[in-house]
Formats: C-alpha cells, structure tokens, sequence
C-alpha cells in the first residue's frame, strides 16, 4: 500500500510500549484501514527501536479499533480500545526468514506478546471467541462444510455453543462484534438471505464507526449491483457509467427493494463502483467520473471520503495511500531517496521526463540474474537508440555488500552499467509497489504512469518492441502521412 509522511500527532489516548530482544534500529509503523471498503492502510504512528530495544507507539481512537504494528515485512494485528495502555515484548526474531520464504505467500506473524493484560480484555475476550467458534467448525465440519450438504441445526449449535462459552458481558463493542461475526459467518454459509440481514441484523442507523459491523455491510451489498439486479440488466447499468450518468445509475438502484433507503442505495452504489473497477465491461473512465461526482455531491461525508478513495484519480495525485503516479516517488517517510553502490543517495524524483524500466532482483537469485545478463544484452543498443530510456535496477538484498560486492569485485559486475541503487531496508515502499517477488519489474513513462499493471521481464522478448520504440514508429507513420 503507499503511505503518506506520517503527520505529528495532536493527542493521544492509546500508548503501546514495547521492548524486544533483537530489533535494535528497526522502524516500528502502526497502521490502521482507512475503511472495510477500500481497505487503504494509514500511518497511526512510527518509532525507531532504540539501542536497548525499547519503543514507543501511540494513537488517538474514540472507538475500539483494529491496528497493525509491522516490522520490515512481518506484522502483527489486534484492538486497541481508548485510554488503555498496552506493554508489548518482541522475543528474539530471525528476520532474515523473506529471504529464505515468499512471507507474503507464507505469513510469518510478529510475534508479539501482551504483558499485564486484565482477564476481560477485549483481545483476550475475542481470542476466546475465535476458539469456541473454531472448535465447534471443526467438529461439526461436515454439517457445515461447502463441498457437503450443510445443515441449519448445525449453526444453531454454533450459536448455542458461543453463547454458553462466550456469553454478552458490560463490554458493549464486544456483543456487537460477537453478533456481527455470526451474522456474517451465517450469510456466507447460505443461511441468511440478503433481505434478513438488512432488515434484521444490520439495521439503521448505519455504524461507519464499528469495522466489524461495515465489514459484514459491504459483504452483504457485494455482487448485489454491477452483475445486474432483476429489474435493471447489466447492459444497462454498463450504459449508465459509460455515459457518466450518475443520477439514473443511483435512481435504479432503488427499483431493488432493499435499495429504497438513500443511504443504503447511495453504499451499495459505491460498492458496485468498486467492483465495476476491475470488471473490463465497464468504461473505466465512466467509473472514474461517477466516483468523482459522487465525492462531490453525496449528502453524508462518509461516502464523500469513499468515493474519493476509490478514485483513480485521488490515488494518482498522490494524496491518497494508495497512489500510482506521484506515490511512486514517495517512500513511508518522504520523498524517496535511495543509495548508490558509492552510498550517495539518489532522488528517485531525478527521473522523471524519462522511460524508466526498474528491476528489483536479489543479486543471488539465479532467475534474478538471469534476467540482469538479458538486461546486460540489450542496454548498449537501446542507450545508443533512445536517450530517454534508463535502466534502473533495485537490489533488495538485506545486506549492502551484497550489491557492492557484485558490482566491484566480479565479473558479471562490469557488464551492469546501468544505474543501480540498494532498497535500504524500505520495505514499506517495496511493499507498496507490489514488490513481493524477485525479480520483479516496473515501467514508468515519461510521466511517471505504469503502462502496464504486470510489466513484462526482458527475457519476454519486451525490450525488443517496448513503448518507447512504438511511439517512434507512430511519429514517422504521421510524417510520412502529411
């Protein structure tokens, strides 16, 4: 996910105060969802550990939420509720596991440890829901199993079982949570129709507040609008955003009785916009224009902040956590800056107005350099062609000396004359780029887009026919036209 520089925070209520045994010098980031609809990550807080292992994190919550503590590319999630202080230790870790394993793959959780907690603490409370319910799942597994033939009576013992074990108590968040994750276990098991769960259990007014309960609301409103509804044909509703034409989109909506409230209609239009984003029947742009107006002209702010998130533009102008364009040349803390084999720090913004085609490889990982000998072939010729195509190559080995060392003391090293740079431990801006493999590949046109969403590898045969080179063809094509 991309973040933006994290602000200084004004107050603060929640205090995470931890030691760890071998984390010294590592950047600690807190992150919270910006929503359960678009789920864009926001920086709560960061710390540096300090040399004895110590750190400290804080935020401000009026509500009970979850958050995230991530430590390079491993993290850890739980609630925080306000006015609560939470001690936390970090036993000896290997770090060095995502060179050995894909951890996005294959997680590996921080593995964090609450000191001191109180016995009705909200996360101990839910960790004790978690396993009556997993229990009971596993027991029963047949009955409720997709692959067989499921069984009403079965989720009633479910039911039955949690509220025995796990009975409501003076936490009121904690009923709420325990109601909404059934509500929502018993939709997905075919249990519940859409029109039970919007009348019974999800009624008004709406809880922008409570993730669990917006969770189970977004769940409920997917796949009710984009495919189609029974009185509106997709065709129609592909019309209707090609056109841009935001107030007979959200008129139809509520020809669906379950639609007829504005607020309801007006989230599930934007849940459908969402999904309509990666359906290739709808116009994109028409997306794009809807989400705008929409974030212009909605009556709640909720769904003003919604539309604007979900915008392709918003992410583009690079104020959103998850922006393409601007975002790109942005790192967790600031303006990317990354360093030389010389260790000199240099601007990722430097190179812009050009064609950058980016690597990012592990200088031991024999497809990675596979792949650098490809790059190595075709650098000369497209160099002496095009003088605004660069190659830049990210290496993302934990160790510094690992890209020094192929650079300068070996062979394969003075083949590599392109720029090269080491990713610095960022692997936040890795992360965001959607850097979860090696080797991977970005291409960046002269104004900082991607052209493709998955940039082809050089041994694809790319370089031999890239965008560059097309645009050359078309401009002598016009000349030779006129």
């Amino acid at each position: 996910m991309w973040l933006l520089p994290c602000v200084v925070r004004a107050q603060v209520n929640v205090d995470i105060v931890g030691e760890s045994a071998n984390a010294a010098g590592k950047r600690v980031v807190l992150l919270g969802y910006e929503d359960m609809l678009t789920l864009g990550e926001q920086v709560l807080d960061t710390a540096v550990v300090d040399s004895e292992g110590r750190f400290h994190l804080g935020c401000y919550v009026t509500y009970p939420r979850l958050v995230v503590v991530q430590i390079e590319c491993y993290s850890q999630s739980f609630y925080v509720e306000p006015g609560r202080r939470y001690d936390v230790w970090l036993p000896e870790f290997r770090w060095e596991q995502n060179e050995e394993r894909n951890v996005y793959l294959d997680p590996v959780a921080l593995p964090l440890e609450f000191l001191n907690l109180p016995s009705d603490e909200l996360n101990l409370q839910m960790l004790r829901l978690e396993e009556v319910v997993d229990s009971v799942v596993s027991s029963m597994r047949v009955h409720l199993d997709f692959k067989y033939r499921r069984q009403r009576r079965s989720f009633d013992t479910l039911v039955a079982a949690v509220e025995r074990e796990v009975p409501d108590g003076e936490n009121a968040f904690m009923a709420r949570y325990k109601r909404f994750l059934l509500a929502q276990m018993r939709y997905d098991m075919g249990f519940a129709s859409r029109k039970q769960m919007l009348e019974r259990v999800l009624p008004q007014p709406i809880l922008y507040h409570d993730e669990c309960y917006m969770r189970a609301l977004f769940d409920v409103l997917g796949g009710m609008v984009s495919q189609g509804m029974r009185r509106v044909p997709k065709w129609r509703l592909v019309e209707w955003v090609r056109r841009g034409d935001l107030d007979r989109y959200l008129d139809s909506l509520g020809t669906e009785q379950l639609l007829y409230d504005e607020q309801v209609r007006e989230l599930a239009a934007l849940v459908a916009l969402r999904e309509s984003l990666y359906d290739p029947d709808y116009s994109s742009e028409g997306v794009t224009r809807m989400l705008v107006a929409l974030s212009r002209r909605s009556k709640w702010r909720e769904h003003r902040l919604l539309a604007e998130r979900l915008s392709p533009r918003f992410a583009e102008s690079g104020q959103s956590s998850r922006g393409t364009a601007k975002g790109f040349w942005l790192s967790p803390q600031g303006e990317a800056t990354l360093p030389d084999v010389d260790g000199n720090r240099v601007s990722l913004d430097s190179l812009r107005g050009k064609w950058v085609y980016m690597s990012f490889v592990r200088v031991d990982d024999p497809n990675s350099l596979r792949e650098l000998e490809t790059l190595a072939h075709f650098k000369d010729s497209v160099y002496a062609k095009y003088d605004d195509v660069v190659f830049v190559t990210v290496s993302c080995d934990r160790e510094f000396q690992k890209m020094y060392h192929l650079l300068r003391n070996s062979r394969r090293g003075a083949r590599y004359t392109w720029t090269w740079l080491h990713f610095d431990g960022n692997y936040r801006w890795l992360e965001g780029l959607g850097v979860v493999s090696y080797p991977s590949f970005i291409l960046l046109d002269p104004e900082g887009r991607r052209p493709y969403s998955v940039t082809p590898t050089p041994e694809s045969g790319f370089l031999l026919h890239a965008p560059w080179e097309r645009r050359e063809v078309e401009h002598e094509k016009l000349e030779f036209t006129d």
